[in-house]
């Protein structure tokens, strides 16, 4: 089977993956997840004119006048505090004391505020002029009825819950968040309370992993290590197919005990590709098993890392029902001249800084599948693109940002 494209392949995937259902939960659990429904606002807000600050609600052509060292004089007709109705309608010469978020009484059509008045008894002392309108906020300033104010599809921010209680929200329909199995594989790989010694490596990757699938939203269903061993093999990927997902990690490479592909033939997948023209990350497996996507991805740990941010992450934002799929990306101008072989798509870890307006980047001085190290203070990943063989300091290029 020959490489294919990271574009390609990314589109063979997505074009695999169905989005899950739904769930109803309180907006007080709903942070980080992903909008399976239209917020429509069922009224305005402000609902009717309201003063945009504490000051006294009155006649602009009252105070046309008005100085520090030549005050006009108002009566005062009522206190008027947030949540409440006035009930005195101001006429000339007269003046409501008014708080923040209270409605504008009849008759007003200016707040001056606190800060340029003196109160004595039942009358005030107005210091400044003040234009038509000032300091009075309008009705559905914020939101107008029948407004959407957030779309489906949307990643639920702070911002996000509080518009959503001021359209009287409680609750809102979220994707359902998909269950994804993660198994390694290896007879060299330990995980972290057995003892170690010789060629033995730590299981990086499926802690990684577990990360990786929880920030982009999924829920990690952590299987263990799967020995280089068909049984062992298929007994634990036959565990991962109650989950929504499978990501395994190792064994998809050409080795004699890569076994991976061999073991998921025999189980009945249907293998789509399983390299892809990209560094690193070339050995991706991709296929499914009764409608169920398997990730294989390669072992290196930085290989593991991209091939993740690269596919499997795109595919569990989409089962969300995300509208935003990918990491954004920037353009930003290289710090110093990169070379490579043409013919692959390179991922570079690097550091994306802005700086007077200007944003360079700064690819990692160590770079190989197994430098786990230079993803550590990378906040982006530079596309070095697969045709060229070279791109010279200075010039501007694409960086997936991984923040």
């Amino acid at each position: 089977m020959s490489l294919i494209k990271v574009d390609e392949a990314r589109e063979i995937i997505l074009g695999k993956i169905e989005v899950q259902g739904t769930e109803k939960i309180s907006i007080n659990d709903a942070l980080g997840r992903v909008l399976a429904e239209d917020i429509v606002a069922r009224r305005n807000n402000p609902p009717m004119d309201n003063s945009a600050m504490d000051g006294y609600a009155l006649i602009a052509a009252d105070i046309e006048s008005a100085t520090p060292e030549n005050p006009v004089k108002l009566d005062v007709v009522e206190d008027l505090a947030a949540g409440y109705s006035p009930e005195t309608t101001v006429k000339p010469g007269q003046a409501i004391r008014i708080m923040t978020g209270a409605p504008i009484p009849e008759g007003s059509d200016a707040v001056i505020m606190q800060e340029d008045t003196e109160r004595n008894g039942n009358s005030v002392l107005v210091k400044d002029r003040a234009d038509v309108r000032e300091n009075i906020r309008d009705a559905g300033e914020d939101v107008r009825e029948g407004e959407t104010v957030i779309h489906k599809g949307a990643d639920l921010r702070p911002s996000h819950i509080g518009m959503m209680a001021v359209v009287g929200r409680s609750t809102v329909f979220v994707g359902r968040r998909p269950r994804v199995a993660i198994l390694s594989t290896g007879d060299e790989i330990k995980d972290l309370d057995e003892l170690i010694s010789g060629p033995c490596i730590y299981n990086s990757n499926g802690y990684m992993l577990t990360a990786q699938i929880k920030s982009a939203g999924g829920i990690p269903s952590y299987l263990g290590i799967a020995r280089d061993d068909e049984k062992d093999l298929m007994e634990k990927f036959k565990w991962a197919l109650q989950c929504d997902m499978v990501v395994s990690s190792g064994g998809v490479s050409v080795g004699d005990y890569d076994l991976v592909k061999a073991t998921l033939k025999k189980m009945g997948q249907e293998m789509l590709f399983w390299k892809v023209a990209m560094k690193p990350g070339k050995p991706l497996a991709f296929g499914r098993i009764d409608d169920i996507p398997i990730f294989g991805l390669p072992g290196n740990p930085v290989s593991s890392f991209v091939s993740f941010e690269q596919f499997v992450r795109p595919s569990i934002r989409k089962m969300m029902g995300a509208t935003q799929l990918t990491h954004r990306t920037v353009q930003a101008k290289l710090t110093r001249t990169i070379h490579k072989k043409a013919g692959r798509l390179h991922f570079l870890s690097a550091n994306v800084q802005w700086e007077n307006g200007a944003c360079t980047v700064s690819p990692a001085q160590e770079q190989g599948s197994g430098i786990l190290k230079s993803t550590v203070n990378a906040n982006g990943l530079l596309i070095f693109p697969l045709e060229l063989a070279e791109i010279a300091e200075g010039t501007q290029v694409t960086v997936q940002m991984l923040e």
